[in-house]
C-alpha cells in the first residue's frame, strides 16, 4: 500500500530567552505515523494547549523545519526552499486555519481570495476557467459562486466563512487537508455542519483530513484513527473508537474525564478525580516508549509504572 504522508522519528526543538537565560523546549518529540495514499480518512492529533499539535502541523505544512526526523509526503521530503517545488506542495496539502475571521481581510472580498488560489495553483488566466473553478468548490461546501460574489467576511456568518475557507483550499483539489481546530471559533449550533462536511469530503471526494482538536466528541464522532499529545509526546494512538471507547493512558483517561456531560447536570460535579490530575502529571517529561496492545492501540508507558 502506498503512503501518502508519513512523519517519521520527527521533533521540534525551540531555544528561548536570551544569552544568560537561555531555555530549550521540546515542542514535539519522535513522532511517527503515516497516511494511505489508497484509504482516505480523517486522522486526528488530539492534545490541550501546549501538547504540540499545532507544532506538528506546522512542520507538515513545511511552515516549520523539523529539528530531527522528516517528512514525507509521497515519499518526498517536504522541504520550504525551491519555489517550483513549494507550489507543487502546497497544492496538494492545503491548510484550512482556526478563525476564519482572521483567515480573510476585513476589507477584501471574499472571492479575491478564492481568484488568487485559482491563479496560482490552476496556472491559468482565464476568467470563465476561474470562476468555473471557484464555484465548483464552492459547491462541494454547500455554497455557490452567486452567494459569494461581491461580499465582504462580514457579511457572512462565521460557518459560512469557514466554509469558503475550506472551499478556497479545495480548489486545487488536494488529497490532504490540514484542518488546525476549524470549529473552535465557530458557534455551537454550526459545528456540525463543518464536522460533517469534513466527513463528506473524506466519503465523497476521497481527501484525507488531518483534523487537530482538543474536542473529544468531534474527534468520535469523525475519526478514522487518532493521536493523543502530551507536551509534545504521543502517549497513546490507534483507531479511534478504540481509544476513546477505553483509554489506557492515564493523560488520555484525564482527557475524556474531563469532558462535561449532562448526565449530573445541576449537581455542580465539574471537579476532576485529583488523583487522575496527579497520575497524569506525573507522566510530563518522562520519555517512556510506545507499546503496541492486542486490539491495535499503541500506549506509552514508563520503566517501574
Amino acid at each position: 500500500m502506498s503512503s501518502l504522508l508519513d512523519i517519521r522519528n520527527v521533533s521540534k526543538r525551540f531555544t528561548m530567552g536570551g544569552l544568560f537565560g537561555r531555555k530549550v523546549v521540546d515542542a514535539v518529540v519522535d513522532a511517527n505515523f503515516s497516511l494511505s495514499a489508497e484509504k482516505p480518512e480523517i486522522f486526528t492529533i488530539i492534545g490541550e494547549s501546549g501538547s504540540g499539535k499545532t507544532t506538528l502541523a506546522r512542520m507538515i505544512l513545511g511552515l516549520e523545519d523539523p529539528t530531527e526526523g522528516e517528512i514525507l509526503f509521497r515519499g518526498q521530503k517536504v522541504d520550504r526552499h525551491g519555489r517550483a517545488k513549494r507550489l507543487d506542495f502546497m497544492a496538494n496539502v492545503q491548510p484550512v486555519f482556526q478563525n476564519p475571521f482572521e483567515a480573510f481581510n476585513p476589507l477584501k472580498k471574499i472571492e479575491r481570495y478564492l481568484e488568487s488560489t485559482a491563479r496560482r495553483f490552476l496556472h491559468t488566466t482565464d476568467k470563465a476557467v476561474i470562476d468555473k473553478a471557484m464555484d465548483e468548490a464552492l459547491q462541494k461546501v454547500g455554497l455557490s459562486l452567486k452567494e459569494v460574489r461581491g461580499r465582504f467576511p462580514h457579511e457572512m456568518s462565521g460557518g459560512q466563512l469557514q466554509r469558503c475557507a475550506i472551499a478556497r483550499a479545495l480548489i486545487p483539489n488536494p488529497p490532504l487537508l490540514i484542518a488546525d481546530e476549524p470549529v473552535s471559533m465557530v458557534d455551537a449550533s454550526l459545528r456540525m455542519s463543518i464536522v460533517n462536511l469534513l466527513k463528506s469530503l473524506r466519503d465523497d471526494l476521497g481527501v484525507s483530513v488531518i483534523y487537530i482538536t482538543h474536542d473529544l466528541a468531534t474527534a468520535y464522532y469523525i475519526s478514522n484513527r487518532l493521536i493523543i499529545m502530551q507536551r509534545g509526546r504521543i502517549v497513546e494512538m490507534g483507531d479511534a473508537r478504540t481509544v476513546l471507547d477505553n483509554p489506557e493512558h492515564p493523560y488520555s483517561r484525564l482527557l475524556k474525564a474531563s469532558v462535561l456531560s449532562t448526565d449530573d447536570a445541576g449537581a455542580g460535579k465539574l471537579a476532576t478525580d485529583p488523583a487522575m490530575v496527579s497520575l497524569a502529571t506525573d507522566m510530563v517529561g518522562k520519555p517512556g516508549r510506545l507499546v503496541d496492545r492486542a486490539d491495535g492501540r499503541s500506549v506509552r508507558v514508563y520503566e517501574g509504572a
